[in-house]
């Protein structure tokens, strides 16, 4: 998906910001002691791939049109709805999820929510399961990939992309469990010219490397050589 106009404006102004503090830190101390440095910056570019609004800038003001993500999450869920399908929405951004929220409330869409500080985890999931007025349920990557099962919907949208597969192929999952007899559809919203691209690409490439990369368990970043930090952060010419 394209970004919108003003976020691509903003995406580029971060870019160039965090690429010179990233790669000043990673000629002078290499790779790996400039880890949390890297994520940090990777976590700045993402947030303003899906909504310019997670970045909390005091002196800008943006809305919900200004994310190209956010306005193909609402065409996807409205087809989905005419074709009668039901929707599973994961973000690994809680606050991402709450702007999802406000949207959907904006269009009349009934949904089922559950994010890490969610109490009625087991109610929520039946409640959707059993309701099929409700066709869409947002949930936190983290909080829903395990002991959710979500035999309701036949369609999954991964908002951001997580870049360990089998986190991401866990909560898809959530969706297959059921001895589903309708094909279940996968989205994965990827913001054209941005770092989530590159880092599809990057896995692509290292598939070993992916699967430690931001996972719980493993060093994050591990096989990250100097020239994967300097594509992450290029500037592209397009």
């Amino acid at each position: 998906e394209p970004l919108g106009e003003e976020q691509a404006i903003l995406y580029q102004q971060i870019l160039s910001e965090v690429r010179k503090s990233v790669m000043s830190d990673v000629e002078k101390q290499g790779v790996s002691k400039s880890q949390i440095k890297i994520l940090a910056a990777l976590t700045r570019l993402r947030q303003v791939a899906c909504d310019p609004r997670l970045m909390k800038l005091p002196d800008r003001e943006f809305d919900a049109d200004q994310s190209g993500k956010l306005g193909a999450l609402r065409e996807i869920i409205e087809a989905s709805i005419e074709g009668g399908h039901r929707v599973l929405v994961f973000s690994q951004f809680v606050e991402m999820l709450q702007l999802i929220r406000d949207v959907l409330d904006e269009d009349g869409v009934p949904y089922e929510y559950l994010d890490g500080s969610t109490k009625d985890r087991l109610e929520r999931v039946e409640r959707f399961n059993n309701d099929e007025s409700i066709p869409v349920f947002l949930i936190s990557l983290k909080a829903g990939g395990t002991g959710l099962n979500l035999t309701g919907a036949d369609t999954v949208v991964h908002f951001d992309p997580w870049w360990n597969p089998a986190v991401e192929d866990q909560a898809t999952d959530r969706a297959h469990r059921i001895g589903q007899t309708r094909v279940v559809t996968v989205y994965r919203l990827i913001a054209k010219g941005t770092v989530e691209e590159k880092i599809l690409r990057l896995s692509e490439k290292k598939r070993a490397l992916v699967s430690t990369v931001l996972s719980t368990e493993g060093s994050p970043l591990k096989g990250l050589t100097k020239s994967d930090v300097d594509s992450l952060f290029s500037v592209d010419e397009e």
